[in-house]
């Protein structure tokens, strides 16, 4: 068990073993959730769902001819954001 302390900003640090434990790093999210009943809440890395199936189509209709690195990246950053 570890035991964290709020700050004066309403913050907590994470010690890096939970962080390891999570598989999480600086910069990256986590996800709480609260338990039903009260009292208690759930932490969880807060990962990005998709696949690659998903991404199928996103050029449709959007270029004509080859596409550069760059406009793959804008769009596969858009899906992963949620943008269509």
């Amino acid at each position: 068990m570890t035991t964290l302390q709020i700050t004066a900003k309403g913050q907590l640090t994470l010690k890096r073993e939970l962080m390891q434990q999570l598989g999480v790093a600086p910069g990256d999210k986590v996800r709480v959730e609260p338990i039903a009943g009260g009292g208690g809440v759930t932490l969880r890395p807060d990962r990005q769902t998709g696949s690659f199936a998903d991404l199928a189509g996103r050029f449709a209709g959007r270029v004509e001819g080859p596409v550069t690195i760059e406009e793959m990246n804008r769009v596969i950053a858009a899906g992963w954001a949620g943008q269509r």
